[in-house]
This record gives C-alpha cells, structure tokens and sequence, in this order.
C-alpha cells in the first residue's frame, strides 16, 4: 500500500520536495492558505493534490494530518509546535527542515508516548552541513585524534556572472530577513574563549575566506555558534565558528546602510506614504537638505570609509538603489527596513535565465598520530536557470531568519529557504521506510540517522561534500 504524505507550505523550497516524493511513488497532498498555490506547486507533478488548509484551524489541521502517515512542515517556524502538536493527537510522523526551538524541544515526552518520530534540521544548512560535520568528527576520534579548530561557512549566492550590482547579491524571496541578520550579535569560540560581536558591528569583523582562487569571498560569525562544542560534541576544540559567506564589498556596504539608521524597525510617520526616496533619506539621516551634496555628508557623519576609493564606491551603490533620487519614490511601509526591503525587491531580484550558487565549507584542524592536519570538507551547487536554483534544491532556506532558535543558536541567514528540498524529501522517504525509526525530537547529529542520508543523497542525487586533506 502506498504511503501518503502531507506537505504544509507555499515557499519554492516545497516543489523539490514533492517531486523527490512523486518520483517515489509516493502519494503528496499539499496544503496552502489558497488553494491557487497549491496548485502552482502541484501543476505538472503526478501523484499530488492541492488543497487549500488554515494550519490555526486546529480542527482542520488534525483532519488533514489524521490522512496521512507522515506531515512536512515547511511553514515559518512559529507554526512548527502547532503541527507537531497535531501529530501528537494524530500520532502521525512529521519532518521539517528547521532548527529544533525551545516550543519544540518541549514537546519530546509527549513524542516519544505519541511513538512518533519528529525529524529536523534536513535541508542544507541545517542540514548537509550537520551530516558531514558529523561524520568528519567521528572518524578522527574513532582514530583517538582531537578537532582543535572548526570552521563552517556556507552562503546562498548569485552565480559570479549574475552578481551585478553593487552588493553583489541577490533575492529569490524578500529581503527581510538577510539585512536583520546584518543587526544579530556574533558569538563563538576562539582559541579557547568566547568572543562576542555586537551586532553593529558584526560588518566590521568580516574577513576575506579563501576557499577556491575563482571567488573572492568575505566571512562572518552568524548568531550564537558557541553551542556547537557541545552539540558536536568536540570539547577539546579550541575554536568553533559557523558563519556566513558573501561576496567582498558587501561587509562595508552593508555597515553602512547600518550606521545610516536603514535597518531601523521603528515606525516613522514620514514613511507612510509615498515621498521622493531623497527626501526619505534626508527625515532618515537628519541631513541638512535633500540635496546629494548634503545627503553624501550626513552620511560621511555617521560611519566610517576605509579609502576614497571605497566612499565613492557605496555612494554610487546608494545612488544606484535610489536613496539620492527626487523622481523615485517610495513604497510607504512605515519604517526605514520595509522601506528598502521594498526598492531591493525591484532591484535585487534574479532576472530570466540567471543561476545561483550555494558554496559550504567545513574546515578541521586536527590532531591525529602525532601531527597536526587541515582537512576540508566543501559543497558546491549551481543552479539551473531552467530548473530549480541550487538553493531550492539543497533545501537552503536563507531561513535562519524564520527560524530562531535559543537553543541551539540560529541558522545562517543566507542558507535557508531555497535548499531545503531534495534533502528533506529524502529524510521523509527514510521516515516512511523506517530507516529513521528512533522516536523522539531528532535532527541529524549521529552515526545511525546520518550515514543513510548521505548514502542515498550522494548516490542517487549527487549531493555530497568532498572530503580533502590540504595541509
């Protein structure tokens, strides 16, 4: 008898999940606010129904759930406990793709009488970076060696071709989430302590991070790493790092944008309604005038250039975005960050035929029989630009946005939404089949859920990260 899935969300994380699960023969009903994107996600797909579901209808949620052996929950974060808290009354399976949060944590005496298993972190960050991390990890100290150092970078970015405006990158969902990232606080482990970044200043602690000599890219902590020596369990390392990749000039662009007060979520009466972008820029900064001239220096007054070069640089990316125009208006939001949230959605957005590419990398400086070794281990994923983008495919949700987590610290932004779904459609066929039988709250952080994800991920999807020793 076939096995029947229910798959909760609009995102365009969700279609390479239903495919993964179509081509198993695998019967996908998908449930969204309207049914016209049900539909949109169904449309060419065999073995899948659209239906149109309010998951705060907790009686229509547990009828829909009660169908099926196994629930997808690729909705924000904040509606996960709900769902799972339906599966519970249901006893039905659930996976998702987010980090696991206190609201959900909560509920694992409850999973485990329910006897289901509820499984997360399966896209790519989190999600591929947990497997090979893992994996890295357990066969040096099967071999009595230590980890002393772990990096992890991974960022969703435009294709180098398609990386053509000033901060050279680009959107496939709003930009929200990624510029708040630009507000978090950073903390990790360096040589043996904890080091703490203030949030404005997390721009300013971006360094260059080789990792192949064809990009040029910049590295940042992102959010709470700290909690990794233990949850990795590697409490002889040293240093512990998870963050962020960008291509170099975003930092600075960035740093400025957020000394001018444009990631300010304080409503302004001013932004509620449509004005020229210059004189929005000028109540914004309270320059003197909304002349660029004046505009150029409130800006000078208010964070620092490291070069003329650089200054003349993002002043022409400001003026490309607009901020110094009288013809361009504003969308009215109501403060400074949905304001220029709305004017990068115009501008920021990839165009027809243009790739993405998503680059991890996890590097290990190891003790092992008496030397010291640099092992890498790395992923990289173009997009197709007449397929899925490489994000949507590894299940990378710039994500870390919708799904914070005090726990276990929060994703990196920019891997969340869009690489999700091969890797998570692939935990749900494990569920199904019982290769991941454990009950419980779970996420990939050992041997036995961890080694059958990458199995069948290298083998049938070519997703996998290639192991080196560099040094």
């Amino acid at each position: 008898m076939s096995k029947s899935v229910l798959i909760l969300g609009a995102g365009f994380v969700v279609k390479p999940t239903v495919q993964v699960l179509s081509d198993a023969g695998i019967s996908v009903t998908v449930a969204c606010r309207t049914q016209s994107s049900a539909e949109k996600l169904c449309g060419g797909i065999k073995n899948t129904k659209p239906i149109s579901l309010d998951v705060t209808d907790s009686k229509a949620l547990d009828d829909q759930v009660s169908k099926h052996d196994l629930v997808v929950s690729l909705i924000p974060y904040t509606f996960h406990a709900d769902v799972i808290k339906s599966a519970i009354r249901t006893k039905t399976n659930v996976v998702t793709t987010s980090y696991v949060s206190p609201a959900m944590q909560a509920l694992e005496e409850d999973v485990k009488k329910a006897g289901i298993t509820v499984m997360n972190e399966i896209g790519l960050d989190p999600g591929v970076d947990h497997l090979y991390a893992i994996k890295m990890i357990d066969e040096v100290h099967a071999k009595g060696g230590k980890i002393k150092s772990f990096l992890s970078y991974c960022g969703g970015l435009p294709a180098p071709e398609a990386s053509d405006n000033p901060l050279g990158y680009k959107f496939s969902w709003s930009p929200r989430g990624v510029l708040l990232a630009a507000r978090n606080d950073g903390k990790f482990w360096q040589d043996g302590k904890i080091v703490q970044v203030p949030g404005p200043e997390l721009m300013k602690s971006a360094k260059p991070y080789f990792i192949y000599p064809g990009y040029a890219f910049v590295a940042y902590a992102n959010r709470d790493s700290s909690v990794y020596k233990e949850r990795y369990d590697i409490p002889e390392a040293e240093t512990v790092v998870r963050g962020s990749l960008r291509y170099q000039g975003w930092p600075e662009f960035i740093q400025c944008i957020v000394d001018m007060g444009m990631l300010s979520d304080e409503k302004k009466s001013f932004l509620e309604k449509p004005i020229p972008w210059r004189e929005a820029t000028q109540q914004i900064l309270a320059a003197s005038s909304s002349t660029e001239k004046d505009l150029s220096l409130a800006i000078n007054s208010k964070t620092n250039f490291s070069s003329t070069d650089e200054k003349n640089r993002i002043l022409a990316g400001l003026k490309w975005i607009g901020m110094f125009s009288e013809d361009e208006m504003i969308e009215p939001r109501g403060t400074p960050l949905d304001v220029l949230c709305a004017t990068l959605e115009k501008k920021m957005m990839y165009g027809p035929g243009e790739r993405d590419l998503v680059m991890l990398q996890h590097r290990f400086e190891i003790e092992i029989d008496g030397k010291t070794e640099v092992r890498t281990s790395t992923l990289v994923e173009n997009g197709d630009p007449n397929g899925y983008s490489a994000m949507a495919k590894l299940g990378k949700e710039e994500r870390a946005i919708l799904s914070p987590s005090p726990v276990f610290g929060m994703p990196r932004i920019d891997c969340y939404l869009p690489i999700v779904g091969v890797p998570c459609g692939v935990a749900v066929k494990q569920v199904l089949n019982g290769t991941i039988a454990e009950k419980g709250i779970l996420w990939p952080g050992h041997k036995s859920i961890c080694d059958p994800l990458m199995k069948e991920l290298k083998e049938q999807y070519g997703i996998e990260c290639i192991e080196k020793i560099i040094a």
